[in-house]
């Protein structure tokens, strides 16, 4: 890889961190966490927010972010942000396949989609339109509620998403008191829906 070529493969790295997947289908699988910096989507209840501006973090090249990741035990490597796919993963996600690990995707679905993946979490927002091109690939719709009116909003996405797509509802952290159970019970009215909790939350893991 040339100078030039490394110099583009620079990414905005708010943290890495090896810990337990608390959410969707690997919820309860150990994983190597990528968060990146970048976003433009602006959830109003985002508990990352620290990671909307990419020009705060310190960039790191793709070989310095995978060497990390040779560090933990785990094959699974997530990559989250922040908004992920404001950057070009082609090159992250190529040499993490070349060693060995398994990539995960956390996108709101809002910008093209790079990089070679094993598993794509598509979690719509309102707050940004996701782009066409995610419905056909995400193997995982994961919907957050924070109010009665996204479950309006799940159906409309999941009948976007194709058939093989695994569907989630999520109470969002700060309001699951109110929205756990009308979330049961919407699940226990459509059962092709499962729940999805925080469970590094509720157990206090890092």
């Amino acid at each position: 890889m040339n100078k030039i070529q490394s110099l583009f493969d620079l990414l905005p790295v708010m943290e890495q961190f090896y810990s337990i997947q608390g959410e969707g289908f690997f919820q309860g699988h150990a994983a190597l966490f990528i968060r990146l910096g970048g976003c433009d989507v602006g959830c109003v209840w985002c508990d990352v927010k620290d990671s909307w501006d990419a020009d705060a973090h310190k960039k790191f090249s793709v070989e310095e972010i995978v060497a990390t990741t040779n560090q933990s035990p785990s094959v699974l490597v997530v990559i989250t942000g922040g908004e992920p796919l404001m950057h070009n993963l082609e090159a992250l996600t190529s040499q993490l396949k070349s060693a060995g690990k398994k990539t995960n995707l956390e996108t709101s679905g809002t910008h093209p989609l790079s990089g070679q993946w094993d598993w794509i979490c598509f979690s719509p927002k309102k707050f940004k339109e996701p782009i066409s091109e995610i419905y056909n690939v995400a193997n995982e719709l994961k919907v957050i509620v924070f109010n009665q009116s996204d479950f309006e909003f799940a159906v409309k996405h999941a009948q976007l998403v194709s058939t093989n797509c695994k569907l989630y509802l999520q109470p969002e952290w700060s309001n699951a008191e109110k929205m756990t159970p009308l979330v049961i019970d919407f699940v226990k009215r459509n059962p092709q829906w499962e729940i999805s909790l925080q469970i590094h939350k509720y157990m206090n893991i890092d």
